[in-house]
């Protein structure tokens, strides 16, 4: 396959951990554990978000959205890293690994575009409070949301469709997963409708939101150093807490991965950070905003409490 384009029925070799062996009993372990542990938390977290009629809010309609684009995302690619990690043909077809790359791209960049919009929430709430429901009305909350989606996977549509036109030298992609770096490397030369792609795709949704939530994030911490009341600027620092966290764990592991200088020495280190990535950061999420959230705890408590009763009935 020197030089010409992979079939639709052709398939990749993912090399993955296959250098060592004995470790990759160990992340097997691990990354079942985080998955499934990844499932249980955001699959309860968009239970209780649409059940509860306390939490019928924007921020929680935006935090249910989350937690299924973390769920989408490590489905897209973990069974399949779990699957080869116990096996010794570690490959994948041609579409498989088509669908694996645009359903990783696409939940990615939505997420970037959403934790914006969660920022912009966040914001009217604290620095508009007396607005906030006319500004963050349903209607509004549902068009926001949905233009994260259409711009996420409008932006994962483009690059997947172009990275998989390039001709490539070769099927063994040095990665656990198809992604897209990994598959751009086997190109038999740089395209220049490709490398622009990538440079205005990553502009568009690392540096531009990120800079939209510092500013958002100013205006917030100006205002809560107005309140005068201890326990007013402890609340508003409370409601911000785990989105800020959120974002700190996202886009520090997404720039660490996108905007570094690539090397042959440092692939093993970015398979590490990509799995961390793709596996601890939508484990943690769902971790985060529960345990600091009197609201979500509570609904869990209900909801835990109605499974009681009902079982014992």
């Amino acid at each position: 396959m020197q030089g010409e384009n992979l079939t639709i029925g052709g398939f990749f070799f993912l090399e993955g951990f296959s250098r060592y062996p004995k470790l990759e009993i160990v992340l097997f372990v691990f990354s079942l554990g985080m998955y499934l542990i990844t499932l249980l938390g955001n699959s309860t977290l968009i239970l209780i978000t649409a059940l509860d009629p306390h939490l019928q809010t924007p921020m929680y309609l935006f935090l249910g959205n989350l937690s299924f684009m973390d769920i989408c995302y490590t489905s897209a690619s973990i069974p399949t890293l779990l699957v080869n990690l116990l096996s010794s043909q570690k490959t994948i077809v041609f579409s498989g690994c088509a669908v694996q790359m645009y359903l990783s791209l696409a939940m990615g960049s939505t997420e970037c575009v959403l934790l914006a919009v969660m920022a912009y929430d966040r914001y009217v709430a604290i620095c508009n409070p007396l607005r906030y429901p006319i500004v963050m009305n349903r209607q509004v909350c549902v068009q926001m949301a949905t233009a994260s989606w259409v711009i996420g996977c409008l932006t994962a549509l483009l690059e997947t469709s172009f990275a998989m036109q390039i001709p490539l030298c070769g099927n063994l992609i040095n990665h656990f997963t198809c992604e897209i770096l990994a598959v751009l490397k086997l190109a038999c030369t740089s395209s220049l409708l490709m490398d622009m792609t990538m440079l205005v795709v990553s502009v568009l949704l690392l540096p531009i939101p990120m800079l939209f939530i510092c500013i958002s994030y100013v205006f917030i911490l100006s205002t809560i150093l107005r309140v005068s009341s201890a326990v007013g600027r402890s609340k508003a620092f409370s409601t911000c807490g785990a989105h800020l966290t959120v974002v700190i764990l996202y886009y520090g592991a997404a720039l660490s991965m996108y905007l570094k200088p690539s090397s042959s020495s440092s692939q093993e280190v970015d398979k590490i950070i990509s799995l961390l990535y793709g596996v601890l950061t939508p484990m943690l999420n769902p971790i985060i905003y529960s345990l600091r959230n009197k609201e979500v705890k509570d609904a869990m408590k209900k909801l835990l409490g109605k499974n009681i009763i009902a079982s014992n009935t």
